[in-house]
């Protein structure tokens, strides 16, 4: 009978584990594979990344932008979802509504629509202007700034999401314990909610520091030269100078490095949450 069910079991992961195979892990050592051999073996594109500047520059920009769009999406959503793990159900409800609406526009619809908003003419300034706020238009486009606001309005509800399933989770018992025994709103807030909602917000900063790291969309249209990331480079070999070598030579140190701030991330998590680390209980 066990045998049987372990079979039955391996049955059903035969469909999920091809399809990971043939759209995952096939492109994966596929990538890993074309940088070394293209047709003949060599390490010169690893070695060009590191002997040239300009790609060091871009790795720093990419880690830059990806880490300030984390703490920020962290900061908001943190905020976001504490306020709405404390509505009543039903309006918690319409709430996640508009979280969630955001998920359902096209990427490329959401950053056409910031063009809209934060070009010199656009209605931000606009609003600006007329409410004699400021006297010049500000540049609120083609730079960092253009690219945060693009990545943490496209990342925020990822955060929202998962820092809010941990809230939620929390017996309302403990609040009322902690009140009974003389704990203040902040005293319960720092001692009870935040320690037990961390697993969480952890989880989300890291979902959106990942997603963050191959951005493409948003810093090519919202950003300047200076916010060239790693994924625009990568298409940049890709459709112009057809350098397939080093394309993907720039994924796989991606790749790497993301996995390694992964791991120091994790480890980190589990020094200050426990051995149960960024998944909790």
């Amino acid at each position: 009978m066990p045998s049987s069910k372990r079979n039955a079991g391996l049955l059903l992961l035969a469909p999920p584990l091809c399809y990971l195979t043939i759209t995952f892990l096939y492109p994966l050592l596929r990538a890993v594979w074309g940088s070394f051999y293209a047709p003949d073996f060599s390490i010169e594109a690893y070695a060009r990344i590191w002997r040239v500047p300009v790609y060091g520059q871009v790795f720093g920009v990419t880690l830059r932008i990806s880490v300030l769009t984390t703490v920020i999406c962290a900061l908001l959503g943190y905020l976001t979802a504490y306020f709405i793990s404390t509505v009543p159900p039903a309006v918690r409800r319409i709430l996640l509504i508009f979280v969630v609406v955001p998920f359902i526009l096209n990427i490329l619809v959401r950053n056409y629509v910031w063009i809209i908003l934060l070009q010199r003419n656009g209605l931000i300034n606009q609003a600006f202007m007329a409410l004699r706020l400021i006297d010049q238009p500000l540049v609120l486009m083609h730079n960092e700034s253009g690219v945060l606001i693009g990545m943490v309005s496209t990342l925020l509800p990822y955060m929202i999401l998962s820092t809010l399933s941990g809230l939620l989770t929390i017996p309302g018992e403990l609040r009322l314990a902690s009140a009974s025994l003389g704990g203040g709103p902040f005293r319960t807030f720092r001692r009870v909610t935040m320690p037990l909602s961390l697993p969480g917000a952890a989880a989300g900063a890291l979902i959106v520091f990942i997603v963050s790291v191959g951005f493409f969309i948003t810093p090519a249209l919202l950003g300047g030269p200076h916010e060239l990331m790693i994924s625009n480079l990568i298409a940049f070999n890709v459709n112009q100078t057809l350098n397939w070598r080093m394309a993907f030579s720039l994924s796989d140190v991606l790749l790497a490095a993301t996995l390694i701030l992964y791991f120091l991330y994790r480890r980190w998590l589990q020094t200050q949450l426990g051995p149960e680390g960024l998944f909790g209980r």
